[in-house]
């Protein structure tokens, strides 16, 4: 499923995770790693800008060493490189996924404070926005397990919640992982004025056809087993919950309104699990469109 693992590092505790998730992954898949440190000379002071590109290139090196060590003491293949411009980080990140036909990047995370005051990496932030291949993302202090034995697809029946689904079961199918489906009715909809048990009912059956919908596609995939809910409350904190009380391994979820590739944005509930789950959250985009 995944042949090429790419793996963006600046030397942080969280790119450090990232980058141990991605050899778990390389192993499970038999996949090589691609690791790149991006140097930003743009972020240099003018006056001492060829030292200070210099020392971060010294640093970056040293750091894909470090990477391709412990990738030989795992036996899986590496690529490294420091690239050093004057373009934007994620731009650089995202090109080098297409121009290497990368199939997944794993990234990390940090500054976790809570649900609501959680600011994500402005790199990854935006590396997510605009990704055309997967985005799996880690915080540094994320629970790891390597045998990924339970993946769970929240839907709401939208095409990219449909495209995640997809990649969802394949995934689970790969890793041999029992997959959880939920849909979560969101409250703050159906309250107020226009609130009534009729219109409660209306988004229990919506969400009742979009689990369905996906429990009918896993059911073409050899997958060790199927279990799907319908539940009610505030989208985000549902899924946190039932991610946590279920022992989930992996969160695969669909980003939404690409209107052109730099207008990309996440759906408001997939920017709050990437940004407070404890497990690997694997984010997957629509195709491009030409």
């Amino acid at each position: 499923m995944y042949d090429k693992i790419l793996v963006p590092t600046d030397g942080s505790a969280a790119a450090g995770t990232a980058a141990e998730t991605a050899l778990g992954l390389a192993q499970r898949f038999d996949a090589s790693i691609h690791a790149i440190t991006v140097v930003d000379l743009n972020d240099t002071p003018t006056d001492v800008e060829s030292e200070v590109a210099e020392e971060r290139t010294r640093r970056g090196e040293e750091t894909l060493a470090s990477l391709r060590d412990q990738a030989a003491d795992v036996d899986v293949s590496t690529e490294t490189q420091v690239i050093e411009t004057a373009d934007p980080v994620h731009q650089t990140i995202i090109d080098y996924a297409r121009d290497h036909d990368v199939d997944l990047t794993v990234m990390g995370t940090h500054g976790r404070t809570g649900l609501n005051r959680l600011v994500l990496g402005s790199v990854t932030e935006r590396t997510l926005r605009t990704s055309p291949v997967p985005v799996l993302t880690v915080h540094e202090d994320t629970t790891l397990d390597p045998d990924f034995e339970t993946v769970l697809v929240p839907t709401d029946g939208s095409e990219p919640a449909n495209v995640a689904a997809g990649h969802g079961i394949a995934f689970a199918e790969a890793i041999d992982a029992a997959m959880h489906v939920i849909y979560v009715v969101d409250l703050t909809d159906v309250s107020g004025e226009y609130g009534s048990a009729k219109v409660l009912h209306a988004f229990e059956e919506a969400g009742q056809r979009a689990v369905d919908d996906v429990i009918d596609r896993a059911g073409d995939a050899d997958l060790r087993s199927v279990e799907a809910s319908v539940l009610s409350g505030t989208p985000a904190r549902a899924i946190l919950d039932y991610a946590e009380e279920r022992d989930i391994d992996c969160i695969v979820m669909g980003t939404q309104g690409r209107t052109g590739l730099e207008r990309y944005f996440l759906g408001s509930v997939t920017e709050k699990i990437v940004r407070a789950a404890d497990v690997p959250v694997l984010t997957v985009s629509p195709p491009e469109e030409n």
